[in-house]
């Protein structure tokens, strides 16, 4: 089944580029693969400015072409001839795919035909265009793409369209857009006053405002008593580090991509402005991992086999280079905080290190009440076809094997992804889906062959030599910052009673309740919990607007009645109606839910 959707995706592709040659027949196709969800084509329409209108246009030209159950027809070129055509065509965009077909040692090329339209593709592709049910697809948006993802590129247009294999099918999802718009990380955290990004401050760095950075301490602290219980020390390194530091972790040569160009630390902004010579250079990176750090500190002192497995985490705040264009919200960002840690681990250590940071893991996700059965994991492995790996090979194999022992053990859901482990070691990602069903990695477990070495990390083992340890990478929530924005869209902005930045709304009904409140607020705060009162101008019905909107749990209005009693009329989030409760009663309540 999912094959047949995906072929229905792919041809749909060829029925959109279709539909806009004949709109505009000046138009030069790019590439329109399936996706996820359907499918899309980047287009260059050259001076011709495409908007969201025009979509309803193609879409219903794309209806028509499709009522003439048309029939996909597969042949082959000779690849010199598919060139010359492509030259003769003037579409430098076929024409560069067919180049690199032909560095790769390719005779032949593949070409599907859809009535008077031919287009490079491998396929597979439907038989007729009969079996695109009506209904069942939909042009969903436009957006920019450079060709190739390289911003130095000409920016193309790419159509997005949605497909299922029924209309039923795609209006379900339909439905999940919408309740995803209204769950919307950027617009919620808008309406919750947690966050911005400001251009002036640099796109891709949050600033947090007063709850939002009540939230994230919220997440931190239970994070800090968490990895405290289990066994942790935890460590603090710089935000940059020495030039010569990242090239002796090989991140200099290997992961340049992702980090921004070094700094001058050796003079000042104004020396530098004024063009004088630098004395003595010193260089710096802006930290895009915290794994050489905390090799560092190991590396300070002398180690026995006795001190092992030794557990280093740190919340530690990194810096990746981002395009403009790919940041969004709080999911792809500039500066964010990784949450950290490296185990450090004899052989036969190994296997019960990795259960407890899968049972770990798990009880992370279970704390923040996603549900284990929807976790996804990735075994990631070697290629055995490529020889690029740190390590042994009898490294890769034992550390594979065991993470897969213990995935079996913990009953993961899991598949194994061959080839998708990164150089220097295999490891288990897992996945969470939020309310579209997009997978976000979160928590990821990696094993490390490359630092070890590179650093020369040895303990003294019990025979009294030295010995290389293994070195696991580890984080949970992956980033707080993309974590918390699952979380938003998770809960809607309403945040279980322990994660709410403001436990309890007070609503004064006049200025002469206000002091009362702040007996109230303050008797709250001395049993930890976490109080606002509003002291705004303006009505009680109009505070009370004001407060569901802001999803805070609990809504206390504050009158004569309540001064004059230990009785508290509580509102409930989402609830129209009011109980009594007494006051310690109330106080206990929140306690309770406070211990999760």
């Amino acid at each position: 089944m999912e094959n047949e959707i995906l072929k229905k995706r792919h041809s749909l592709a060829h029925v959109l580029a279709l539909t806009v040659l004949k709109i505009w027949p000046q138009a030069k196709l790019a590439i329109g693969p399936a996706i996820d969800n359907g499918f899309y084509y980047d287009i260059d329409f050259g001076e011709t400015e495409i908007g969201e209108k025009d979509l309803k246009t193609i879409e219903k030209e794309m209806f028509k072409i499709i009522k003439q159950n048309l029939d996909f027809k597969q042949s082959e070129k000779e690849i010199d001839q598919a060139l010359k055509e492509a030259k003769e065509e003037k579409n430098p965009y076929k024409q560069e795919l067919i180049e690199d077909l032909k560095k790769e040692n390719y005779k032949k090329v593949s070409f599907y035909s859809l009535d008077s339209f031919t287009d490079l593709c491998s396929g597979p592709h439907i038989e007729n265009t009969k079996e695109i049910l009506p209904g069942s697809f939909k042009l969903h948006k436009l957006a920019g793409a450079y060709w190739r993802g390289d911003e130095k590129n000409k920016m193309l247009t790419r159509i997005y369209g949605l497909a299922f294999n029924s209309k039923d099918e795609l209006n379900k999802y339909l439905t999940k857009l919408q309740e995803a718009a209204k769950r919307d990380h950027r617009k919620l955290a808008k309406e919750l006053n947690l966050y911005h990004i400001d251009e002036v401050v640099g796109l891709g760095l949050p600033l947090w405002h007063p709850k939002g950075a009540k939230l994230y301490r919220i997440i931190e602290n239970f994070w800090h008593d968490a990895h405290e219980d289990a066994g942790y020390q935890l460590v603090k390194t710089p935000h940059i580090g020495n030039t010569k530091l990242w090239q002796t972790s090989g991140h200099y040569g290997f992961y340049n991509q992702d980090m921004y160009p070094a700094l001058e630390a050796g003079q000042s902004l104004m020396a530098s402005e004024n063009k004088e010579k630098v004395n003595e250079s010193e260089k710096y990176l802006l930290k895009p991992m915290n794994c050489p750090f905390h090799v560092q500190i190991f590396n300070h002192n002398l180690h026995s086999y006795k001190e092992l497995p030794i557990r280093w985490a740190e919340s530690g705040t990194v810096y990746r280079y981002e395009k403009k264009g790919e940041l969004s919200g709080l999911t792809r960002v500039r500066g964010f905080t990784q949450d950290d840690a490296h185990i450090i681990c004899s052989k036969d250590q190994v296997e019960k290190e990795l259960e407890r940071v899968v049972d770990f893991i798990l009880f992370i996700y279970k704390s923040f009440g996603f549900n284990l059965e929807d976790v996804k994991v990735y075994l990631s492995v070697r290629d055995p076809k490529n020889d690029k790996y740190a390590g042994s090979d009898d490294g890769w194999t034992l550390t594979e094997n065991i993470l897969e022992k213990v995935a079996k053990k913990k009953k993961l859901n899991y598949q194994k992804d061959i080839g998708g482990a990164v150089f220097y070691g295999p490891k288990l990602d897992f996945k969470i889906n939020d309310v579209l069903d997009r997978q976000w990695q979160c928590s990821t477990l990696q094993f490390d062959f490359n630092l070890p070495e590179r650093f020369d990390m040895n303990f003294t083992n019990q025979e009294g030599k030295k010995e290389r340890p293994y070195m696991l990478h580890r984080a949970l929530l992956g980033s707080y910052e993309r974590f918390i924005g699952l979380l938003i869209e998770h809960y809607g902005g309403a945040f279980p009673v322990w994660l709410s930045p403001v436990q309890v709304k007070i609503i004064p009904v006049n200025t002469e309740h206000i002091n009362y409140c702040e007996k109230l607020k303050k008797e709250f705060k001395d049993n930890n919990i976490r109080v606002e009162i509003d002291k705004t101008e303006g009505t009680v019905g109009n505070k009370i607007r004001k407060a569901t909107k802001e999803k805070s749990p609990y809504m206390l209005v504050i009158g004569d009645k309540e001064v004059d009693s230990e009785i508290l009329n509580v509102r409930d989030r989402g609830k129209l109606e009011t109980r009594e409760v007494k006051k310690h009663d109330f106080i206990d309540e929140i306690n309770k839910q406070n211990k999760i």
